[in-house]
This record gives C-alpha cells, structure tokens and sequence, in this order.
C-alpha cells in the first residue's frame, strides 16, 4: 500500500484486464490480499519524503530527486500524479479495511477502496490508514457512511484475521511488491514488479490458452 510500483502495477493490470474479451472462456476475478512493506513503522508514522530520502537512498539528494523524477515519469503514462510529500506510516489498518469489506461486500467494493486508498496517499499526501482516509475510502467504495465509521471505529474487529493473512504472506516467501499470482487450470503465473501492460496481458492469455 506505499510502494509506488503496486499503484502503477494495478493501473496496468487493470489495462491488461480490460482487454480480455468479453466472451473468453476464462473469466478472472482480483483478490486482494495484504502484505506490510514496513511492518515496523508505526501507527502516527513519520515524514514521508525524508524517511524514504534516509532509509531507502542514503540521504542522498541526488538519488532521491532521479527516484522522484522517474516515479513521476512512470506515474504520468498512467495518469497518476505523484507525490513525495505526507506521512509514511503502518498500514494494518487499511489491509483491516479492505480485507472486511472484500469479505462482506464483495471483490468490486475491495477494488474501489483500494483505489480511493492509493490516490489519497500517493497523489493527496494523506496518512495511509488514519480513521479520515478509511472512511473516504469507504465511502468511494460504496459502504454506507455509518457502518463504514462503525468497523473502523472497532479497531479489534477483523484484525486478527488479517495478521493471520500477512503470516500467511510472508510464509509464501512473497517478500517483495508487487506479487502478482495469476491463477490457472494447469498452473499458476506469478510476476513480481510493476510489469508493462502487454506483459500482464501476455500472463493473462497463457492462462487462457492453457486453461481452454
């Protein structure tokens, strides 16, 4: 949820999806499932450009500015438009949300908050998973207000669950994003990194052909 590469990954994958025609004997459908990039940070979190600047580029201006400038590259050829600033912080709490709400509204309501969630942190600079941007996110995925706020108001409920599930992760060896299993009748496809469109595509159509 705050590497870059999962939002353009998912607006690629969405373009591959897309272009599966409608009558293919195969239909897929996304999961989601979550995984903790930092799992150390905290709740109240920290600043989001220096954390990155120190932790991930050794304070170094010059490595940070390319990492900008190829991010708002990459970002621009998919209509997303970064941004460096905000809050880099744990996000239990918005896996909590999504997983909740995949379970009892459905994988489209999943898909819309995930959407909402990766443009409020990547492109408004909002804290990832304070109460005010899960309850966005909630709403834009078509949850009722009240019971939206209810379950996120809850902190305990369904976060056992989802600790289980990002065990379960780490125990698959997925120690990178984005991972991306593409499931098949003969096997399954996997693709680690922000792939190009033709090659989700390409998954995509192998898992079809072999499947048919």
């Amino acid at each position: 949820m705050t590497c870059g590469r999962t939002y353009l990954a998912k607006r690629r994958l969405d373009k591959a999806l897309s272009q599966i025609p409608a009558d293919s004997p195969v239909t897929f459908t996304v999961k989601y499932m979550p995984y903790q990039l930092f799992p150390e940070a905290s709740q109240e979190g920290e600043d989001k450009f220096k954390w990155y600047k120190q932790a991930k580029y050794g304070d170094s201006d010059e490595k940070m500015n390319k990492y900008t400038s190829i991010m708002s590259a990459y970002g621009a050829s998919e209509g997303i438009h970064f941004k460096f600033g905000g809050i880099v912080a744990s996000t239990m709490h918005a896996h909590r949300l999504i997983q909740h709400f995949q379970e009892t509204k459905g994988r489209g309501t999943a898909d819309k908050i995930i959407n909402s969630l990766y443009s409020q942190y990547f492109e408004q600079e909002c804290h990832p998973s304070c109460d005010e941007t899960l309850l966005r996110a909630a709403i834009d995925g078509g949850v009722e207000e009240g019971e939206a706020k209810a379950f996120i108001e809850d902190r305990d409920e369904g976060m056992m669950e989802v600790k289980m599930l990002v065990r379960e992760q780490a125990g698959n060896q997925i120690d990178a994003v984005p991972h991306i299993v593409i499931e098949g009748k003969r096997r399954d496809l996997q693709l680690e990194g922000a792939k190009e469109v033709d090659e989700y595509l390409q998954a995509l159509k192998q898992i079809v052909k072999e499947s048919s």
